[in-house]
């Protein structure tokens, strides 16, 4: 899987140098409106060279990639609310629980 993301390195006339990168979200596709109203973008796989080529200029071609990814290609089911701390970085996080 891959997400639509920018990432830029910027350097000022003090030597100082800023590293930045965020991950590009849509409207959530049906599946996810019952959790969030915005998603990532998720990249097919055909998608991914064309994204990531950095001598293209193609901006409408670009932009015509950030769509929502399929309701029919993704599966969701209910997790503990220990994801919702990132000090808890293990398997619970995304075993599914009883509803």
């Amino acid at each position: 899987m891959a997400l639509a993301g920018l990432w830029e390195h910027w350097q000022g006339s003090d030597g100082s140098e800023i590293e930045s990168c965020t991950i590009i979200v849509t409207a959530g596709n049906e599946l996810m409106q019952a959790i969030h109203d915005r998603m990532p973008v998720i990249l097919p796989i055909e998608s991914w060279e064309e994204w990531l080529n950095a001598n293209n200029t193609d901006s409408q071609g670009l932009q015509n990639l950030l769509t929502q990814y399929p309701s029919d290609e993704m599966t969701a089911w209910p997790v503990s609310t220990l994801v919702n701390s990132p000090r808890h970085n293990r398997e619970e996080c995304i075993t599914p629980i009883s509803g």
